[in-house]
């Protein structure tokens, strides 16, 4: 209707009639502010109110429903299921066994996609292989499948929506900066940018980046700490630390004009202190795009050139070619049909590094402008791989046997519609997990779910070296000893700071200690903990930090989580 009045009104503007075409306009913006006023301070209500799009969100929507309770999900993005949908289907299991509940179901479900003969579109399902990542991809006995595609990953969470008669809000933004009202310690409601409010009496936090976190007053930490914070050894700078293969093998120089200081640096290397070895600072780890790519003829799509397209942007790729590296493949990890789940390897790969560390705290708009930075980043990259004369020949003959998949991401131009935000702000709240509770050295008394995965940290930043070479910093491989116990105190905030809200994605963590929480399967475990927790707050009109743990135990043992491998 708006865009028919606009026609009406160019037209009125052509003739004479000056004081018809004035009023229209009148008309014009009523209309226009009508529309736009139309779901201002419209009110919704639910027992439990979740912010966020991702797997976490879905899977403690789906608890709060199945335990009775009324729920809604706000979520500012499109697709549900966050990284699990937006390309990482090669899943970080680690220890498989700790796996339990809704977040097993997940996986159980994909099985049973995956057992239909239909579908298996452009390969023979035992034509496949069985890889995961350390486990077999398909767990016969188990009746799980933990490697998948990013739709099948969405369509079984929009399953869990549809099945529950889950309300989903979606394309919803908080206010962050006046949009969260607070009675005392309670969130009373939170305001979305178009006005509509969110009422509850509990709420959840299961955004990457705890946005209704922050905005409620809830402390937390950004970067990493020092590791003289919580007496850990793997925390902070890690200068000199080489772990798994993404650093500089050989000495490469970071200028343009190869040894020449005053030449100017190569695009990718900062010109920054990297800081003293153990110390804290605001670096992330990097972020990156998971790819999904095919190298089926029917189904690939020749990568793109960005319109902003600059092979100098790759030439420390060029210099690490030049030395001999050949690794660029190392990380296509195989998901049915012919596809990758693309990941960072090397030294100088998909991982953009030192690009995300305004993100956090950014605005909308400004992470708009990162996100989209690293899609150019990466998109250039594929492109340089693939066409550039100095990557070598056997390197781009494979590489142009890859694209992206046509079946993916359809409504994006095939590009994943979720940047990996590996990390972003971690509450500080009633129990801060540290590496000490990964290496199981700390007893934990009340568990809601365990953890298994390698203490995980990408490179944080690339730097110059005293003798003038490059070298990347941050990248940190750290195995636990045997499967940990995340405790409830850690999803919960400072009882002073606030009563009703629960955090399992942004969690109370030590930088080192995310590395191997931050796993889309725990993610899973902790929000179904979370919501049970939740609901067992309301029926008793308790806060959050008052909930019974040995009541709470039982209920987590009922809906099988695991909560202890002795």
């Amino acid at each position: 209707m708006i865009n028919q009045f606009f026609l009406i009104s160019r037209t009125y503007n052509s003739c004479a009639c000056r004081e018809a075409y004035l009023f229209l306009c009148l008309v014009i913006c009523l209309c226009l502010f009508s529309c736009r006023s139309e779901n201002k301070g419209e009110i919704h209500e639910a027992d439990v109110i979740i912010y966020g799009g991702t797997s976490a969100a879905v899977t403690a929507a789906v608890q709060v429903k199945r335990s009775g309770k009324t729920v809604l999900v706000v979520s500012p993005d499109i697709h549900l299921g966050g990284l699990s949908s937006g390309g990482l289907g090669f899943t970080d299991t680690g220890d498989k066994s700790v796996i339990g509940g809704l977040s097993r179901e997940f996986y159980h479900r994909v099985y049973l996609h995956y057992q239909d003969s239909t579908a298996w579109t452009w390969e023979k399902r035992e034509e496949y292989g069985n890889m995961g990542q350390g486990t077999p991809a398909i767990d016969g006995d188990a009746r799980t499948m933990w490697i998948f595609e990013p739709h099948v990953a969405e369509q079984v969470f929009e399953d869990f929506v549809n099945e529950n008669e889950i309300k989903v809000y979606r394309d919803e933004w908080l206010d962050r900066e006046k949009g969260v009202e607070k009675d005392g310690n309670r969130i009373t409601a939170f305001k979305t940018l178009n006005g509509k409010i969110f009422k509850a009496k509990m709420f959840i936090d299961a955004s990457y980046e705890g946005d209704l976190m922050a905005a409620s007053g809830v402390s937390y930490h950004v970067g990493r700490e020092a590791n003289s914070e919580y007496n850990e050894k793997w925390n902070g700078i890690q200068t000199g630390v080489l772990h798994h293969d993404h650093y500089f093998k050989h000495d490469i120089s970071p200028y343009k004009i190869e040894g020449d200081s005053t030449s100017g640096l190569l695009f990718g290397v900062s010109s920054a202190d990297p800081g003293k070895y153990g110390e804290g600072d605001h670096r992330l780890q990097a972020y990156c795009f998971r790819m999904t790519l095919s190298n089926h003829p029917d189904n690939r799509i020749p990568f793109p050139k960005p319109a902003n397209y600059d092979s100098a942007n790759y030439e420390l790729l060029a210099r690490v070619f030049a030395s001999g590296w050949r690794e660029t493949f190392r990380k296509f990890d195989k998901i049915p049909n012919r596809k990758t789940d693309t990941n960072n390897h090397g030294p100088f790969s998909t991982d953009f590094i030192g690009e995300n560390y305004d993100y956090p705290e950014a605005s909308y708009q400004e992470r708009q402008r990162i996100v989209q930075h690293h899609e150019d980043y990466q998109k250039g990259l594929m492109y340089f791989l693939a066409n550039d004369p100095k990557v070598p020949e056997d390197v781009r003959e494979e590489m142009n046997q890859w694209g992206l998949a046509k079946d993916e991401f359809t409504d994006n131009n095939n590009w994943p519609h979720q940047i990996y935000v590996r990390e972003a702000r971690r509450m500080i709240g009633m129990y801060v997990m540290t590496e000490h509770d990964t290496f199981s050295e700390r007893e934990i008394l009340d568990p809601i779910g365990m953890g298994s995965y390698a203490l995980d940290s990408h490179n944080a930043q690339r730097y110059i070296k005293p003798d003038g070479f490059v070298q990347n910093e941050g990248d940190i491989g750290v195995h636990p000893k045997k499967p940990y116990q995340i405790s409830y105190r850690s999803i919960l905030p400072k009882k002073e700071e606030c009563g009703n809200l629960l955090v399992p994605v942004c969690l109370s963590s030590s930088h080192i200690a995310f590395g191997s929480i931050r796993m889309e399967p725990v993610f899973m475990i902790l929000s179904q903990s979370a919501a049970l927790a939740a609901v067992q707050a309301i029926q008793n009109e308790y806060l959050v930090q008052d909930v019974d743990y040995e009541l709470l135990k039982e209920e987590l043992m009922q809906e099988k989580q695991v909560l202890s491998v002795d």
